[in-house]
């Protein structure tokens, strides 16, 4: 299977990279994360780390998009503090991410070598836990009719 890239948002990654240097204070914030909503908007959000397994930054922005009302992300990338620059998401956040967002683009690589890839292409092959939501909501509604 070959990655199809896509154009890279530097705004995007602009807008995470600002929030890492202005807002990763100490152990407990070190990356921020950014996305483009479907409308243009981008949103930004910090990880919560903690020992037992806090949220990645990834994932705190699914909840900081939802309570503005952007519930369909188009792209997103993750920046680490101390100018780490683009971050790839983990194996959990990769899962998360295609399960609320199976057409998404992530911004991955560092130097010239940055990209942008469908989540798709993180995790080939994967199971998609968001076909299981469609499944059951369309047995409920043959049960129903």
């Amino acid at each position: 299977m070959t990655k199809q890239t896509h154009p890279v948002d530097h705004e995007l990654i602009q807008a995470a990279a600002h929030v890492a240097r202005t807002r990763c204070r100490g152990d407990n914030h070190t990356m921020a994360a950014a996305a483009r909503a479907r409308d243009g908007r981008i949103v930004t959000a910090v990880n919560a780390y903690h020992f037992t397994g806090g949220p990645c930054a990834e994932l705190v922005l699914i909840g900081v998009a939802a309570t503005q009302g952007a519930y369909e992300l188009d792209t997103i990338v993750a920046v680490g503090d101390r100018d780490r620059g683009v971050v790839s998401p983990c194996g959990r956040c990769r899962q998360v991410l295609l399960d609320y967002f199976p057409a998404l683009k992530v911004i991955i690589g560092e130097g010239d070598r940055i990209q942008t890839v469908l989540i798709t292409d993180l995790l080939p092959e994967s199971y998609v836990w968001a076909d299981h939501q469609l499944d059951t909501e369309k047995s409920a509604s043959l049960s129903a009719g």
